[in-house]
């Protein structure tokens, strides 16, 4: 459980770097430069252990998972210079709902009551933070991002069906080469010659994309995926946090409200996992 939190708070932070950006860069340009350095980030990685060590089992179900995710990050970029961090965070947390039915349907995962009390509390938590936004200025971009959430539940079960038999590092590293490669038409559109601040924030972002994904990939393989969802919500407090620091947005009152449900739905399913 600890390797999802951990997650995170790296994914918060790697948030905060790309928006950034995209208020200044293309975001399909941003996209591509991301998951390159991505790539980037894993070569130290690469080279002391070798290629074989990162030959996938089943190399078009990683390209295939790649496409997945591809097609929620294209929603994920658009809408992501148009919200703020812990709104963009919250919306996202609709994603947890759809990865618990799909684990139910799809991978067999037994879903006890108490895992989907602790997501409803959470999930109540989310639309007191969503609900005044879809009446306000940047609703459509908030439908926008909503509608990234499904498409990345679909990534992360097909993230955990392949840690069955795929190593953490070896999802890690396909993920940022399949969305490298699939990203690059498009990043070529509209393509501007980043700073070198840019730049230096596109190196961290890799870093930090790559060590997040791997976190959140060994959480997946050593729990179910249901039981991580409710972890996810913590992902709040770190946007909302970063969000002020970064960006000077002071949350609101719905979304300091909404970030108490988050955090006790959080503290009571890690409680209960814990005592298992």
């Amino acid at each position: 459980m600890l390797w999802v939190a951990l997650s995170g708070l790296l994914f918060s932070c790697l948030n905060a770097i790309v928006r950034d950006i995209t208020l200044t860069l293309d975001p399909f340009q941003s996209q591509f430069l991301r998951y390159l350095f991505g790539v980037v980030a894993m070569l130290p990685l690469l080279s002391r252990q070798g290629l074989q060590a990162f030959r996938p089992v089943n190399m078009r179900g990683q390209f295939w998972r790649g496409a997945v995710h591809t097609a929620a990050l294209l929603l994920w970029f658009t809408a992501l210079p148009h919200l703020g961090l812990a709104d963009m965070t919250a919306i996202g947390f609709t994603g947890p709902i759809f990865i618990m039915i799909g684990a139910a349907w799809f991978l067999g995962e037994k879903m006890r009551a108490d895992r989907w009390v602790a997501a409803a509390i959470g999930f109540a938590g989310v639309l007191v933070v969503v609900a005044p936004k879809f009446t306000g200025q940047g609703g459509g971009y908030a439908l926008i991002m909503l509608a990234s959430a499904p498409v990345f539940a679909a990534s992360f079960l097909m993230t955990k069906t392949l840690t069955r038999y795929e190593k953490p590092g070896v999802i890690v590293l396909w993920q940022a080469v399949s969305v490298t490669v699939l990203s690059f038409p498009l990043g070529l559109i509209h393509w501007v010659a980043p700073t070198p601040w840019q730049w230096l924030g596109f190196a961290a972002a890799g870093v930090l994309g790559s060590l997040g994904h791997y976190c959140l990939t060994r959480g997946f393989r050593v729990a179910d995926i249901s039981a991580t969802q409710s972890l996810r919500f913590l992902d709040l407090i770190w946007a909302s946090l970063l969000g002020w620091l970064v960006f000077s947005d002071v949350p609101s009152q719905t979304t300091l409200a909404g970030a108490l449900l988050i955090l006790a739905s959080t503290v009571w399913i890690a409680r209960r996992e814990n005592r298992r």
